[in-house]
């Protein structure tokens, strides 16, 4: 049994709501609370730093799910990170920049909700140059790794505005969970 963090980073922007990360999110408590203990946050509800450091602290993964904005996650879930990981919790300085995290026992996940089509991501030709999904979210890679936490394989659902599939983007969340945290 593990315990799981899972962040729910969505921002209302526009009409975007945050129908999509919300259902993604109570998929994955519905799939998950059978076998582990869950605890959730909703960003844009607010939040109180302490008790989230300590959720990070219980945590063995943690699972972020986000729309991507600008090719970043929204402002508030970035004042969150600003806020939550703090000096001589979650990092310390160290001979070797970025080598001074603490969560080192810790994995993460990214879900993330793109507007960008997938055909974006590993064609050549195409707006990410071949790159594909972690290429894409690499900064974000790096904020984590400072902390020193291990990744998991990160989830997309893409051209979520013009072409939603909610019940395929659910069903291959669900899979890529099983896959990715051996359940």
């Amino acid at each position: 049994m593990k315990n799981l963090l899972i962040i729910n980073g969505h921002q209302k922007y526009g009409s975007s709501e945050g129908k999509l990360n919300q259902t993604l999110v109570d998929s994955m408590v519905s799939l998950l609370k059978e076998k582990n203990n869950v605890k959730t946050t909703m960003i844009q509800n607010g939040y109180n730093i302490e008790a989230e450091q300590q959720k990070f602290i219980w945590a063995d993964v943690v699972i972020y799910q986000t729309p991507i904005y600008w090719f970043s996650v929204p402002g508030l879930l970035k004042t969150y990170m600003d806020e939550v990981y703090a000096y001589g919790l979650f990092f310390k300085g160290a001979e070797q920049y970025g080598r001074g995290g603490l969560l080192t026992s810790k994995s993460y996940m990214f879900s993330t909700t793109w507007n960008a089509p997938e055909k974006s991501f590993n064609d050549p030709t195409q707006f990410f140059k071949g790159d594909g999904l972690e290429g894409a979210l690499s900064h974000l890679h790096r904020i984590q790794e400072f902390l020193g936490m291990q990744p998991l394989k990160s989830f997309a659902c893409y051209d979520v505005i013009k072409n939603p599939k909610i019940d395929k983007f659910v069903s291959e969340l669900e899979a890529h969970l099983k896959a990715v945290l051996n359940f």
